[in-house]
């Protein structure tokens, strides 16, 4: 891998100070006038300021910063001789994390620019298990500091993938132990590659599926972004991610299953979503989406759609929904999600949120794909009333491009190798202006384009690839 594209340049905190005091001497600035300068000069020439402690000359020198104050002394307390985890670590731990939280500080920056990761890793690595405070405190600090590819990569020049591991592996069954050790996996192998490999290497997946085993009566969030980001190829300097192999081998080794099970436990909102979005990233393969509905996944995720339409809860319907839509690209799974009242279930879904079009074209995805090659399961959406639902969507929501798309792709689907269905649309449908309001998404939105010719040629309408305007029907502009 080589270095990211357009690179920002970067500035030490010396040479900073120095333009500072340029400006102040050769120009005759003001304090304020001269930092104000100096920040807004090396923007300007796409200089990267972050990590820069910026202060007014003459308020207080930069090592009155209190995260740079904080890093002092944990370095010092942590190279003494003999040094032992104390209660003034703990206590410095506890207040950098704070510091680098802090929204819009530029805090955590700061810290990581000035060896704030290597301070944290070392600490790490001296840690006795049975210091769960010290631990924990610990792994949040570190958690908070990895927020950029400086950051990550000094973690692991610090050796930190095999010393959190190591903690990992040990402290497993203490809940704060492991929720603060994910969240430094998830921040630590986010766009980067490299990490990612070595917490593989690592076994890491095994070690994710022994915190599934561990039955506990609270889930562990951060564990499921984890996965999520593990599985997820975010890394723009590499060509191929080896992501794929990654989820196929969680898979294997019964990551998926054991997922499943933790989407039908009862989670709570925010866990429910961040399991089937962990569920999602391991369903990379029809074998695998085929082992999660024998393991109960469709059973489990149709019915936390049910609870989404009773609860209200938009977020929970829109993310189980992209489940199910994945799920379905087994042909098998399709029939199974039918079979099991799934059109009806998505068209109840439909009828309670159909003020908002996010969840809507969530739900056409699924009833597209569902759809696809799949003439019976066409019939049975039109049944269901797919179609009246394509309708009233578009008219309500015009400007809702993704929306739009959407359905003019389940539209397609839906009539493409059913004739019968194509009738409904040519009988019924038309005649309430559907083919106006198809024109109409691909006139408006250039992401509806081609779903949409197909959608006009599909239903054997002439002139498919013209637009609304093009046929004098300019008066049916959003």
């Amino acid at each position: 891998m080589g270095p990211p594209k357009n690179a920002a340049r970067t500035i030490s905190q010396e040479a900073f100070d120095e333009v500072v005091k340029e400006n102040m001497e050769d120009l005759g600035m003001d304090p304020t006038e001269a930092l104000e300068d100096a920040i807004q000069t090396l923007t300007l020439q796409g200089v990267d300021l972050s990590g820069i402690v910026t202060c007014v000359p003459g308020e207080g020198s930069v090592k009155d910063n209190p995260v740079l104050q904080c890093l002092e002394r944990l370095s010092q307390l942590n190279s003494s001789p003999n040094s032992q985890i104390g209660d003034e670590i703990v206590d410095l731990l506890d207040k950098l994390t704070e510091l680098c939280k802090a929204e819009g500080s530029g805090n955590a920056a700061i810290a990581s620019r000035n060896g704030g990761v290597e301070i944290v890793c070392s600490i790490c690595s001296k840690i006795e298990i049975g210091c769960l405070r010290a631990v924990f405190l610990a792994l949040r600090a570190l958690a908070s500091l990895l927020h950029d590819l400086q950051s990550r990569e000094a973690f692991r020049a610090s050796g930190g993938p095999k010393i959190l591991v190591g903690i990992l592996t040990t402290g497993f069954e203490n809940i704060d132990i492991v929720s603060s050790g994910f969240s430094v996996v998830a921040a630590a192998a986010t766009s980067n590659e490299v990490i990612k490999e070595l917490f593989m290497e690592l076994k890491i997946d095994e070690l994710i599926l022994q915190v599934l085993s561990v039955k506990r009566e609270v889930s562990i969030e951060s564990l499921y972004d984890a996965i999520r980001v593990l599985l997820t190829p975010d890394d723009n300097r590499v060509l191929a991610s080896q992501v794929y192999g990654y989820a196929r081998n969680f898979a294997k080794i019964g990551i998926a299953g054991a997922l499943v099970e933790s989407v039908r436990g009862g989670l709570s909102s925010s866990s429910l979503v961040s399991a089937s979005i962990a569920l999602k990233a391991v369903a990379v393969n029809d074998e695998i989406c085929t082992s999660i509905a024998e393991n109960g996944g469709i059973d489990a995720v149709l019915l936390c759609i049910d609870d989404s339409s009773e609860q209200g809860n938009k977020t929970v319907a829109k993310v189980c929904c992209s489940l199910l839509c994945k799920l379905a690209g087994s042909d098998a799974n399709k029939n199974a999600i039918v079979e099991k009242k799934g059109m009806d279930r998505l068209m109840k879904l439909s009828s309670r949120f159909f003020d908002d079009p996010s969840v809507l074209q969530e739900i056409m995805a699924v009833i597209s794909v569902l759809s696809l090659r799949s003439p019976d399961n066409a019939a049975i959406a039109i049944e269901a009333g797919a179609g009246e639902l394509a309708l009233q969507a578009m008219q309500k929501f015009p400007a809702a491009q993704q929306m739009q798309r959407n359905s003019c792709l389940m539209i397609r689907n839906l009539v493409s190798r059913n004739a019968a269905n194509r009738q409904v649309f040519l009988t019924i449908l038309l005649n309430s202006g559907i083919e106006k309001h198809i024109r109409m998404a691909k006139q408006n939105h250039v992401s509806c384009n081609e779903a949409a010719t197909d959608a006009l040629r599909d239903l054997g309408l002439d002139d498919y690839n013209i637009a609304l305007r093009d046929l004098g029907l300019d008066d049916y502009n959003m």
